[in-house]
């Protein structure tokens, strides 16, 4: 009679698939509150203890791990291991199901403590996932619920577990296995590692990536694609989605991109952002009275964009919105008002609530042939940066406090980015240009008559004089940029010649 070994935490449909092993032959092993969950079904079930000889010890935190139990999963399929299994009074143990508690959470819960999270970490189940696996061969081992159909129709079929989904199920278990420790590893250790810099980069990466949610399609209809995260009950961004169409692909970058941009502000401020770029981004009193100025940086681009905000959405900024076509709207929070207006007249557009500012804590990642790219992320200049006016003008305040802006929001934009703003809002952008002087022309023509007067912010430096000569034409009084090039001298004589002022920062923000 095969044996089977069932140690659950998901008892989802546990006692059905336990119903039908038993009904095919099976012999019933458990432990715990899945002995229990048996039990009080009415299952006939052996309890761990009787086959370990010894009763669960230190509140059932030492229960399975037992020669008994072990020697009966990793034995092999021959002679001399079978022999010694029957020398010890040892049965074989067939398959073993087998799932942990979701220790990634338990460490999401706001409050959750130290002892909390330890309390929480499986040994006995780790140990048994892992050596099922290892002896696939022999041992089928089902860590998901969601595999209890195939596993009983082939048993239904042929009496066994196929060597193929054998394979597959150890697969699976490793990685269930694998994402438990980097989620324990990440949760032990993040009070440990200092601020992320370029050699804190581990020479080891784990992403430990759950699939969350499974989209429509990627980029383009013909491309697949889904949503993962480290948390099983994280939504996209982290957030919650409070209404309208599934997110797409492009919705969940565009949103990213705006959530990165807002959480760079501390006054009440809105960005519009339009494939992966900001089209205008303002601060105000309230970001009613900032969405105006936002829109009026670039109203044609705006259109099918995507809204981030850092306060909460109100009924006034739903009126606001006016007839501009949105995607998606993110925001700290929505009032109910909000909401139910949204619902009505703008039922396709995703309400996405994200409570939590973009820190920059995680690594950015991207794919290419071959490997991946890993870095820290550009959350701003350094805290020793200082802003070094080069030429014969000084900017005035007035100037000052528009380059600071413009600073802040030329590090959203793709390189080149060149950013033309008063002092609170974006009045042109050009980006994601291979010339940086294209990037200016663009930006230019996006601020038509409101660049007379208005700042520019380059986010790295300028390699010619072409782009302040043609400026320079437009009224524009006063640039910010990192400065670096061997043409900086005819740079500043440009600047200096029109009368312009020119600061430095020495810090590049290149975002390809």
């Amino acid at each position: 009679m095969p044996r089977a070994l069932l140690s659950v935490y998901d008892k989802t449909d546990l006692v059905k698939f336990a119903s039908t092993l038993i009904e095919l032959g099976w012999d019933i092993v458990a432990s715990g509150g899945t002995y229990h969950a048996l039990e009080a079904a009415g299952l006939p079930v052996t309890g761990i203890e009787q086959v370990t000889g010894m009763p669960e010890m230190l509140h059932g935190r030492v229960k399975t791990l037992h020669p008994a139990i072990h020697a009966g999963i990793l034995a092999q399929d021959k002679d001399d291991d079978m022999a010694a299994l029957n020398e010890a009074g040892y049965t074989p143990i067939n398959m073993v199901v087998c799932n942990l508690y979701p220790f990634q959470d338990t460490v999401a819960q706001v409050g959750v403590t130290l002892q909390d999270a330890i309390e929480k970490i499986d040994i006995g189940g780790v140990a048994l996932l892992r050596g099922a696996a290892k002896n696939f061969l022999r041992v089928a081992v089902v860590c998901d619920p969601a595999d209890y159909v195939k596993v009983t129709a082939e048993l239904k079929a042929t009496a066994e577990v196929t060597l193929a989904t054998r394979r597959k199920l150890a697969v699976k278990a490793f990685a269930h296995t694998r994402d438990y420790d980097t989620a324990i590893h990440a949760f032990l250790s993040q009070d440990m590692v200092p601020s992320l810099t370029t050699v804190t980069l581990p020479p080891h990466l784990s992403l430990g990536m759950q699939q969350i949610e499974t989209l429509r399609y990627g980029e383009n209809p013909h491309q697949s694609a889904a949503y993962y995260s480290r948390l099983t009950k994280n939504g996209p961004l982290g957030g919650t989605v409070l209404g309208g169409k599934q997110l797409s692909y492009n919705n969940i970058l565009d949103l990213d991109a705006a959530w990165r941009a807002v959480s760079n502000f501390s006054d009440p401020t809105v960005v519009i952002v339009k494939h992966l770029t900001p089209t205008g981004i303002a601060t105000a009193n309230t970001i009613t009275e900032a969405y105006p100025l936002a829109l009026k940086s670039d109203e044609v681009s705006a259109f099918g964009g995507v809204l981030a905000v850092n306060r909460p959405v109100t009924e006034e900024f739903v009126d606001a919105l006016g007839a501009l076509f949105v995607e998606a709207i993110a925001a700290p929070s929505f009032s109910a008002n909000a909401q139910e207006k949204l619902a009505t007249g703008r039922k396709n557009c995703r309400l996405v609530q994200i409570t939590q500012p973009f820190t920059g804590n995680d690594f950015e990642i991207r794919s290419v042939h071959g490997g991946i790219l890993v870095q820290s992320a550009d959350t701003g200049d350094p805290e020793s940066t200082v802003l070094k006016t080069v030429t014969d003008r000084q900017p005035n305040n007035e100037e000052l406090e528009a380059l600071q802006f413009a600073w802040k929001a030329v590090i959203q934009v793709k390189s080149n980015a060149i950013v033309l703003a008063v002092r609170n809002a974006t009045v042109g952008i050009g980006g994601g240009l291979p010339s940086r002087v294209d990037a200016v022309h663009l930006a230019l023509t996006k601020a038509g008559e409101q660049a007379k007067g208005a700042v520019m912010a380059s986010d790295a430096f300028f390699p010619f004089p072409d782009s302040i000569e043609a400026i320079a034409s437009a009224g524009v009084t006063a640039v910010i940029q990192p400065g670096g090039s061997i043409r900086d001298n005819q740079v500043i004589e440009a600047a200096n010649k029109a009368g312009i002022a020119m600061v430095f920062t020495g810090t590049r923000h290149f975002r390809h």
